[in-house]
């Protein structure tokens, strides 16, 4: 399929000159910078931070090329995930005009973003066993329809999609495709990055919140053409990734022994959840995962979730959710935790 990026972008986005910093204009370390009107007598906590950080973040994506065997122009590190879905909403749909698709039940956040930028949304739910419906998909769409995003392995349900109907809709559907890889950490399919210089139309969201354990930071990771990439530089806050951010995930990054030994963990310890709710005779189903969570299926699963919380015992209520009913998403946590939610699950569930 013939692709061409620019005719799916807003015009003005295409005319748009963006903001630029002092540092576009100079990229060198050293100098006197005089420039920024930045406090040049360091900064009032021990750690300096007087200075504006790299606003492409260089180094950062020079690593996380590396890690991921993409190149660095194909990279966009967004604060969280969500500024990525964000701005490309902002970069190719108009308001009161385009549309996109949505596959639910799904990460809620595309349902919101959409919203905020008055875009309409259309639907197509998944199947029963939260599978694509490609034929549906596609017929939903028109000449507005500006971005399908599937969510893979989706949340809530913790499954991974058909591979050959994410492919045949890359090949079919004429906007952008985002492939939602949050959890990819915790599943068996190959990335979807792997894709990327053959699907022009084809952006990949990633994360350092989940198997990386660094949710706090908000960083989320999008991989697109370089073409697709300069758009979001182009139109993203100027310092979106702080310094502090970049310095302590460039630090973090380089121990990748580390992030495998925790995937490793959290995957027993999905199994070691798994097999012990199964024993439990009040859970009706336990949704296959690759994820680093359970969706489980629990009569009344609203009063549950309630009294779970009387026991200090959080977990994340779904039972409203399309073809979620009575279903409770679960996260995988260390073996005390896990152990702490089948105790009270036993003592709440007369």
């Amino acid at each position: 399929m013939s692709f061409d990026l620019n005719s799916l972008l807003r015009p003005h986005i295409a005319k748009l000159q963006p903001y630029t910093s002092a540092r576009d204009e100079y990229t060198g370390k050293e100098g006197v910078f005089l420039d920024a009107n930045e406090n040049p007598f360091g900064s009032i906590t021990d750690q300096d931070f007087n200075r504006y950080p790299d606003p492409y973040q260089s180094a950062l994506k020079e690593e996380i090329a590396k890690i991921k065997g993409v190149r660095p122009g194909q990279i966009f590190l967004g604060n969280g995930s969500d500024e990525a879905i964000d701005l490309l909403y902002r970069a190719f749909c108009n308001p009161g005009k385009d549309n996109v698709i949505l596959l639910p039940p799904t990460y809620g956040m595309y349902e919101v973003s959409a919203n905020i930028n008055d875009v309409e949304i259309r639907k197509v739910a998944l199947t029963p066993d939260f599978q694509l419906q490609p034929d549906k998909i596609l017929a939903a769409a028109d000449t507005n329809s500006k971005i399908l995003f599937i969510c893979s392995p989706n949340n809530p349900s913790a499954n991974k999609a058909k591979r050959e109907d994410i492919l045949f809709l890359l090949e079919n559907f004429k906007g952008l495709v985002v492939v939602d890889e949050a959890y990819i950490d915790f599943s068996d399919e190959p990335s979807f990055t792997t894709e990327l210089d053959r699907f022009a139309n084809l952006l990949v969201m990633q994360t350092f919140s989940k198997a990386w354990g660094l949710a706090s930071l908000r960083l989320g990771m999008a991989f697109a053409s370089e073409e697709l990439i300069r758009i979001l530089n182009k139109i993203k806050p100027p310092y979106n990734i702080s310094g502090l951010t970049q310095e302590t995930v460039l630090a973090a990054i380089k121990d990748k022994a580390k992030v495998d030994r925790m995937i490793q963990d959290i995957l027993a310890e999905r199994e070691f959840l798994k097999g012990e709710l199964e024993k439990l005779p009040f859970v009706q189903k336990i949704h296959t995962s690759h994820a680093n969570f359970l969706l489980v299926q629990i009569p009344n699963a609203n009063q549950v979730y309630d009294d779970l919380i009387e026991e200090k015992v959080i977990v994340r209520n779904r039972a409203k959710v399309l073809l979620c009913a009575d279903c409770l998403r679960i996260t995988v946590g260390t073996r005390e935790e896990n152990v702490a939610l089948l105790e009270a699950l036993k003592k709440v569930v007369k």
